[in-house]
């Protein structure tokens, strides 16, 4: 009889140790904790305190995913509230980007819009360069069809080899500059800060018509942080995708 014909007939037979009761007092298991000789119920104590350590370690994981949650909700909110206050179109772009930086606490945020009305000029003083927008960073931001998060490819490190050198650049992900492309080297250009490690990226697009998916791309939204775990390529892009979409939706006003 081997090993698994024992655990299968005290499985089928639950009432064996009933029957055999003395047994229970004479088993002895090895502790994994202190190596000595313990009994069958002192080692089925150590197995419920470990699983109820397991367990209470999951249910604080998961408050604190909820407060986490309940803390982006509040910033959201606050935000859309910003978006919806601004009566001044021309202020739009800057209760974007500025309200991301102040409630998300976003070191850096750039954006760029194209395809606006002709009324809404003045815009381009607010959003800087009118050129910066090329035609590569459109084609970028329309091929954006999720979020971008991850490292700066172009990073440079702070620290030089000799006193006086210009600062090298940091190792770059080739997969990332490759998926970033032109047009996304120039979007991160535009944070104008050599210390950005990580990235997120987000298209703006108009609300969709009835008879389409998606509405059409006029901008792009480019945040940026020092440090390199605040966007990862792992981090879920639920929130961003809706930070795109209300951006998207309170600047399509602007457009032609």
């Amino acid at each position: 009889m081997n090993p698994q014909d024992v655990a299968a007939y005290l499985q089928s037979h639950p009432q064996f140790f009933e029957d055999h009761a003395e047994l229970l007092a004479s088993v002895q298991l090895t502790s994994p904790h202190s190596h000595r000789a313990v009994s069958l119920q002192q080692r089925q104590m150590e197995i419920l305190r470990e699983k109820n350590k397991g367990l209470e370690l999951k249910l604080a994981n998961l408050m604190r995913h909820g407060h986490d949650n309940d803390r982006t909700q509040n910033r959201m909110h606050a935000w859309q509230l910003r978006l919806l206050g601004e009566a001044d179109a021309l202020a739009l772009p800057m209760a974007v980007s500025q309200g991301l930086q102040q409630v998300f606490d976003v070191p850096a945020v750039a954006l760029r819009l194209w395809q606006l009305a002709e009324t809404h000029a003045p815009l381009d003083l607010l959003r800087g360069d009118a050129a910066a927008a090329t035609e590569a960073a459109r084609r970028f931001a329309e091929g954006l069809q999720t979020p971008y998060c991850g490292g700066n490819p172009w990073a440079i490190e702070p620290a030089v080899a000799e006193e006086g050198a210009p600062p090298a650049p940091a190792p770059a992900s080739a997969a990332a500059a490759d998926t970033l492309g032109e047009g996304g080297k120039q979007a991160v250009d535009w944070l104008e800060r050599d210390d950005i490690a990580s990235l997120a990226m987000v298209a703006l697009r108009a609300p969709a018509g009835e008879d389409a998916e998606t509405g059409p791309t006029f901008g792009l939204l480019v945040l940026g942080s020092p440090d390199p775990r605040r966007f990862h390529e792992g981090m879920g892009t639920a929130y961003l995708s809706r930070i795109g979409e209300l951006a998207g939706a309170a600047l399509a006003r602007l457009r032609a």
